[in-house]
């Protein structure tokens, strides 16, 4: 979410009037993020998010923002994304395609406990579920076949020892997508960066998921997976705290049960996890792009969490 493409307040009034939301009052850009460019939208009618996109097609859009709508109609607490008077939920902005969507309460939580985890795991089983009828398809755009076509580009940034560890698991995690238990994993539509900063909280109340612009079809442990390497570990070693594990996974299995399948591939879907977010941040740390505002992430965090999935054993599934 930093601000590839500027906009002004005075840029921006004519083109918002063709939403029914008000008068815009102010414009403000969020720095956090490396993807699109954001901004915190406030008019006489309420607070929205503005979006542009910046690698995001007009033609790739419409899976994810009318996932998001599809989940806000079944009381999945996502931001609802607003349509002109022509009914288009995606407009042109700066030649770039860009949205607006209501902007959720609260704040994120930067130090969740249990009943945090707790909440985000039952909110996202009851998200799987809301999605299975979604009738859009779309794969994970950073899944195997990106991890593939990415780490050749990153390796010669890199010391022998992370080239070995990176190519080592590539190798590990193409070999397990061909297995049968792999196969054997429930799929469908999937938020793949749950993190922290992508959740909003009023106290322990959960106010809502959003930032669904990494979303796609793929396994839901993955998507668990992901959610569990960044809410429920030490952010200095990359260790799984126990307890918010145990409440995540709990919380989620009692609104979805955890299949036989997703019993074995756990460990293997967390290394999963730590390997798309390491090779990502490598991406983006050594092939940044110019933006005001830009915050680049530290490479290292989620090297750190993929040596310890794989060098140590790991929670159970419920």
């Amino acid at each position: 979410m930093a601000v590839f493409t500027p906009v002004t307040i005075e840029e921006l009034t004519p083109w918002a009037a063709q939403f029914p939301i008000g008068k815009v009052h102010a414009l403000k850009g969020i720095a956090s993020g490396i993807e699109n460019s954001n901004f915190f939208l406030s008019t006489d009618q309420g607070e929205y998010v503005l979006t542009i996109f910046e690698k995001l097609s007009f033609e790739q859009l419409p899976f994810y923002l009318h996932l998001m709508r599809h989940l806000a109609e079944r009381d999945v607490l996502v931001p609802a994304p607003i349509a002109s008077n022509r009914g288009e939920i995606i407009n042109p902005l700066h030649g770039k395609p860009a949205s607006i969507v209501t902007r959720l309460n609260g704040d994120w939580q930067p130090d969740p406990g249990p009943q945090h985890c707790a909440e985000v795991g039952a909110m996202l089983a009851k998200m799987h579920g809301a999605a299975k009828d979604y009738p859009l398809y779309q794969p994970n755009l950073r899944g195997l076949a990106w991890w593939n076509e990415t780490t050749p580009t990153v390796l010669p940034f890199i010391p022998a020892a992370k080239q070995d560890l990176l190519r080592a698991e590539v190798h590990f995690q193409q070999a397990y997508a061909a297995s049968d238990v792999y196969h054997a994993l429930p799929n469908g539509p999937i938020h793949a960066d749950l993190f922290r900063n992508n959740v909003m909280f009023d106290g322990e109340r959960l106010t809502g998921f959003f930032d669904f612009y990494f979303a796609g079809c793929d396994t839901w442990l993955f998507d668990v997976a992901v959610t569990v390497n960044d809410w429920c570990i030490d952010l200095h070693t990359g260790a799984t705290d126990a307890a918010r594990v145990r409440a995540m996974l709990a919380a989620y299995h009692a609104v979805r049960a955890f299949t036989p399948a997703e019993q074995v591939a756990w460990p293997v879907m967390l290394r999963a996890a730590a390997l798309r977010f390491w090779l990502s941040r490598l991406y983006d740390f050594y092939l940044p792009r110019e933006a005001e505002m830009l915050v680049p992430h530290d490479p290292t965090h989620f090297e750190r969490i993929l040596r310890h999935r794989i060098d140590h054993a790991v929670e159970a599934l419920p």
